[in-house]
């Protein structure tokens, strides 16, 4: 990518963001979209504008709101998880900050002012852009005192990082508890999951069996149990039943809406009964949607009570009559064969997933390691496809392969703007195709919550990311010439990546420039998420209920999110040594992160469940993750400039893994389940066991008409 090229991407990223950034304010303060920029504050029933006039001609007020805006105005909005966030982005954007305060001026003159010819292979941009060359580590000769100075300069991002991702860990504890030891009454303390029952014995039901288990070991506290069911027919059932009720409101709004713009009498809607309403019998869509629900109604309550008597499976919720008891039992061994009555600490009952409590212990041992295998396969052969279209989209490569294109390619102005966008949305649409699969395949390991599985995904996502995006595109763009090195001697991939860091640095800051000013520029602006609801309002939507579907934002959606800034971790880590001018371009990412995100999280986002920052550990992980293959690429990289003392590296790699194992002895357990002293402060509400319990009932079983008395010995195992 040479300057002109490079130029033209920033600048017209940053027009965009202008741009869109103008018409956030403008957009945000018509009447009819507040239900898009202020989702959150309409459902909990607060004035969209609170804080701020609405008439205000002042286009950065929402500015002060957030910077205005305190941790625990976060909690109290968007939960913990979302405090736990900002963490993230505080704490790596302080990592850049100290980093770059140090490394930026002391840096950029030690490698501007050697004089020493270098050859043209060892730049930052192919030998195209000597005026970042001047600026990083590859305008340094080989075996050059001023070496020394890159090597220290790595001892400081390094020993920063600690720092900072010590006190994080710390502060998100101290938040975890804070949340924990709160008064309020939450189902999810007083319960506990049990997976693995053993068959009952001859003569005894599962409910009685697990009863007199659990009365035995806790006689005191224990309230009673749940067993779980399968509710595949009953759930298939339900849906179907409020599948027709939303379209009978649906048909009778349309039918009164026809009495005021038509004739009277109105009309009354139609519908063929056939394959999505397109074939069959023509019918009158109120009639035909009664006559269902009538039918299925009797249905669904008979398919209720046969699921909670006869489809009961080896899994159950426990109910404790205080919180001490369930964490307690939530860490405790509870059988001699640890593969039976495992009782861990019960999930929100909104993120529970039913389908996988019921897998037995070693299925799920199995499934997580075909799912490993899984994702490692998909790996190696996504990267493929990356790399061969990070080597080919290169402007050179298309010439040479469609030589059709070079007439086009030839002109100056495609050819900038090929330049300076083609890789990175390349790349963007590779990324975009992943969520779902990794969503899919960590369901499939029978994680019991949807919180773990997003975390799960999450973790996946990320390897995918670093391996597939970071080293793939890195070497992608001389694959073709060192494909037979590999062959011949792998062990030589290291020092190929460190050889190849250098030459794609433009290309990753541009890719940072590109998520930072229209990633973060559409965040906030929400356009797409504007234009969609405004579609469907005027041509689908008829109810209130659909209507609100319409608009209702969902969650931040951490599976991807998280992995997403990692990367940016990782990419600006790696290359703040080799070429310090990344840094600024991080600073930029994770400060309008923190920024857009804030006012986000207050006014846009609704969380779809609270895992009290169980993401951290897992966050802070590949932190470190992303630390140490910057440590091992810069012992790479000093070797390839032949610096004798590149072994003073080694120290750092080893640091860091003796740091990850002292944060994970000290902090992790804290994380997997409340610790006692937490649970054991008082409650300040009346303590409702019934309501409780009856928070775990799936919606597909809650019915007024399934009495206790007649299915006594099922309702507890629903």
């Amino acid at each position: 990518m040479d300057f002109s090229a490079f130029l033209t991407s920033m600048i017209t990223s940053f027009v965009i963001f202008v741009v869109l950034l103008v018409l956030f304010p403008w957009l945000s303060r018509r009447p009819g979209n507040k239900v898009v920029y202020y989702p959150n504050r309409i459902l909990r029933g607060v004035d969209p504008f609170e804080g701020g006039n609405r008439t205000s001609r002042n286009p950065f007020a929402w500015i002060r709101e957030a910077l205005s805006s305190s941790e625990q105005d976060v909690v109290a909005v968007s939960g913990v998880d979302t405090a736990v966030y900002f963490v993230f982005l505080s704490t790596v954007l302080g990592i850049l900050v100290l980093s770059g305060i140090v490394l930026l001026p002391i840096l950029l003159p030690v490698a501007v002012t050697d004089k020493t010819p270098i050859a043209s292979s060892d730049t930052t941009s192919n030998g195209t852009f000597s005026d970042l060359d001047k600026l990083s580590m590859g305008n340094v000769a080989e075996k050059s005192s001023r070496l020394w100075v890159f090597l220290i300069a790595t001892y400081w991002v390094s020993i920063v990082a600690y720092y900072l991702l010590w006190k994080a860990y710390k502060h998100v504890l101290a938040l975890r508890v804070a949340a924990l030891i709160l008064p309020e009454v939450r189902a999810e303390h007083f319960a506990v999951l049990v997976r693995d029952i053993p068959p009952a014995p001859e003569g005894q039901i599962m409910k009685e069996q697990v009863d007199s288990y659990f009365k035995s070991i806790y006689p005191d506290a224990f309230y009673r149990s749940m067993i779980v069911t399968n509710n595949k027919e009953v759930n298939k059932i339900y849906k179907e039943l409020e599948g027709y009720k939303k379209k009978l409101v649906r048909a009778e709004k349309i039918y009164g809406e026809s009495k005021t713009t038509g004739k009277p009498e109105g009309v009354r809607p139609t519908n063929k009964t056939g394959f999505l309403g397109l074939i069959g019998e023509k019918v009158d869509s109120i009639e035909y949607y009664s006559e269902k629900i009538s039918e299925l109604t009797p249905k669904l309550e008979a398919e209720q009570i046969a699921t909670l008597r006869d489809k009961q499976q080896a899994a159950a919720l426990v109910f404790f009559t205080n919180r001490v008891t369930a964490a307690s039992a939530a860490q405790s061994l509870h059988a001699t064969m640890p593969d039976k009555w495992i009782v861990m600490d019960a999930p929100e009952p909104r993120q529970i997933i039913w389908t996988n409590l019921a897998i037995k212990f070693f299925q799920r041992q199995i499934r997580q390691y075909v799912i490993y295998i899984i994702v490692a396969l998909t790996i190696f052969f996504y990267m493929i496809p990356i790399t061969f279209v990070s080597a080919f989209t290169t402007l050179e490569n298309l010439k040479k392969y469609l030589p059709f294109l070079k007439s086009i390619v030839d002109i100056a102005t495609i050819r900038t703007l090929l330049e300076a966008y083609l890789p990175q949305i390349v790349l963007l649409v590779f990324l975009a195709l992943l969520p779902k699969l990794l969503l899919f395949l960590s369901k499939l390991e029978g994680i019991p919550s949807q919180s773990h599985i997003e975390r799960a995904a999450s973790g996946k996502y990320f390897y995918f990311t670093s391996l597939n995006v970071f080293i793939g595109v890195t070497v992608g763009g001389t694959l073709f010439a060192t494909f037979k090195k590999i062959e011949k001697d792998p062990n030589s991939l290291l020092t190929i990546l460190a050889t190849s860091l250098p030459d794609n640095a433009t290309f990753f800051l541009t890719f940072v420039a590109l998520r930072s000013f229209i990633g973060y520029g559409l965040e906030l602006s929400r356009i797409v998420p504007l234009i969609i609801f405004h579609l469907k309002r005027k041509y689908l939507c008829k109810t209130e209920a659909e209507v609100k579907e319409a608009w209702y934002p969902g969650d931040p959606r951490y599976a991807t999110r998280v992995p997403g800034d990692l990367l940016i971790v990782t990419i600006t880590l790696c290359y703040s040594v080799i070429a310090p001018l990344i840094i600024p371009f991080g600073v930029v990412y994770f400060g309008l992160g923190w920024l857009i995100l804030r006012n986000q999280a207050l006014k846009v986002y609704v969380p779809s469940y609270e895992s009290y920052g169980r993401m951290w550990p897992h966050i802070h992980l590949r932190i470190l993750a992303s630390l140490v293959l910057y440590q091992l690429t810069m012992l790479a990289y000093f070797g390839t400039k032949k610096f004798y003392y590149a072994p003073l590296l080694l120290p750092l790699v080893i640091s860091s893994l003796i740091f990850a194992y002292v944060c994970n002895k000290k902090f992790y357990r804290s994380f997997c389940c409340p610790a006692l002293e937490v649970a054991s402060h008082e409650l300040k509400e009346t303590l409702d066991m019934e309501r409780i319990f009856r928070a775990y009932v799936p919606p597909s079983l809650c019915s007024e008409k399934v009495e206790d008395d007649r299915i006594e010995d099922a309702l507890s195992r629903v």
